[in-house]
């Protein structure tokens, strides 16, 4: 049960019914014993900013921000944080007491945390490593690739101009190739990163041959809702292993829960039992 003092935050993207966050959050706030909720909140890009600046009015602790709007939650928000300022995108929304919105980015570290916790093993810094995407997400995913040393990050996109923009939030080690080059893309690589929408459930598979990967290469996607998508599948299949997105979003889900609910939520082995479904309560 909640009560007129609880405390709210959400997740704002289009489309939201895919979002696990909610389950998430919700769970985290039952295990804590902590008089709050936590709501999706489907939002059409054309009225992203006015759904921004309704939060402190409607009483908000904050939010996240999820596919399409991370870039241009970064442009409404009051001031960003030196993380979202790095990549130029936002995930998280925290208001202040004043009323005035800080945007965070998060995805960075949930990225980084996701991989160590799933390969368990160093990655080969010296081998390229692919991304495929240059939206908000994908920004967040090669700032992470920098601070874990990658020395070659191939940025491929079916918008070159946007990919081309790497260049100005990013000045070293990366390398942009056209969409056509996909495939040959991922000669000699060590790493595969899907961070598009491309595969998820509703949305059209990544079109992609893997012939040129290398067997030992990693291959993980930002992607969870399915948990096998069809590039992860591919990829098991000829023998290379995956790391799935679920653990990226419960790892990037943990400062925005610890910024307004005020307790730090713990990863435990059983979170991803919950968020599949399989365990329904605590």
């Amino acid at each position: 049960m909640i009560s007129g003092k609880a405390i709210i935050a959400g997740v704002i993207g289009w489309p939201i019914k895919h979002t696990l966050s909610p389950i998430l959050h919700n769970y985290w706030l039952k295990l804590y014993k902590i008089d709050g909720a936590y709501i999706p909140i489907e939002t059409q890009p054309e009225n992203l900013e006015k759904a921004i600046r309704s939060l402190p009015l409607l009483g908000f602790a904050g939010a996240n921000v999820t596919i399409p709007h991370k870039e241009i939650a970064y442009n409404i928000v009051d001031e960003a944080t030196e993380k979202a300022r790095r990549v130029e995108a936002v995930n998280t929304l925290i208001i202040r007491e004043n009323g005035s919105i800080i945007g965070d980015n998060t995805d960075s570290s949930g990225f980084i945390d996701n991989l160590r916790f799933g390969l368990q093993t160093k990655l080969d810094q010296k081998r390229p490593t692919v991304v495929i995407g240059a939206g908000g997400a994908a920004r967040s995913v090669v700032a992470a690739l920098l601070d874990m040393g990658m020395e070659e990050i191939r940025i491929v996109n079916r918008t070159i101009e946007k990919a081309q923009q790497f260049s100005r939030v990013f000045s070293q080690n990366i390398n942009i190739l056209p969409w056509q080059q996909l495939d040959k893309s991922l000669e000699n690589s060590g790493l595969l990163i899907n961070a598009t929408p491309l595969g998820m459930q509703n949305r059209p598979p990544l079109d992609i041959d893997l012939k040129a990967l290398p067997k030992d290469a990693i291959v993980t996607d930002i992607v969870y809702t399915p948990l096998k998508t069809p590039l992860l599948k591919a990829a098991l299949k000829r023998g290379n292993k995956i790391v799935d997105g679920l653990g990226m979003l419960i790892h990037q889900a943990v400062p925005g829960f610890t910024a307004w609910y005020k307790t730090e939520p713990h990863i435990t082995k059983d979170l991803r039992t919950v968020l599949l479904g399989k365990k329904s309560s605590i």
